[in-house]
């Protein structure tokens, strides 16, 4: 028996004429907050708010940044200002001496051969790697 596979499956389906569900909200939810702020304030502040409000629902609706969504920059932008931050250096003090048997030992040591040994995982992920590169050059059906 032959089951079909989904296709496209990251692409989200055009509910509102050209637009997707999300990007309608955002664009509803700027027209909404400019209507808001045009009705409440004297024309020439309304249209000087009015702009960054529309501007930025347009952001919401359309623009990527490095191929992710505004919403998700937004969120890792207030994510990164909000949650803390732990920096950890470790200084190790290098006094003389043991800088005289650091340079004594690496000259003792004899150099070796190294042949790398291929273990299972390895060799699963050079087989995987080689794959698709075939596949992205379209050499593999």
């Amino acid at each position: 028996m032959r089951y079909e596979v989904p296709q496209f499956i990251e692409i989200e389906d055009k509910i509102f004429g050209p637009f997707t569900l999300k990007q309608f909200i955002y664009l509803a939810g700027a027209g909404g907050l400019a209507f808001m702020i045009f009705r409440i304030f004297p024309s020439i502040i309304a249209f000087v708010l009015i702009a960054p409000v529309l501007l930025f629902g347009f952001a919401l609706a359309f623009y990527k940044y490095n191929s992710r969504p505004f919403i998700s920059v937004l969120e890792s932008g207030f994510n990164y200002y909000i949650k803390g931050k732990l920096f950890i250096w470790n200084k190790t003090q290098k006094t003389a001496s043991n800088q005289v048997e650091e340079m004594v030992d690496q000259q003792a040591q004899v150099p070796q051969m190294y042949v790398p040994k291929m273990s299972d995982s390895k060799l699963k992920d050079l087989s995987w790697s080689l794959d698709i590169e075939e596949r992205e050059r379209g050499e593999v059906l």
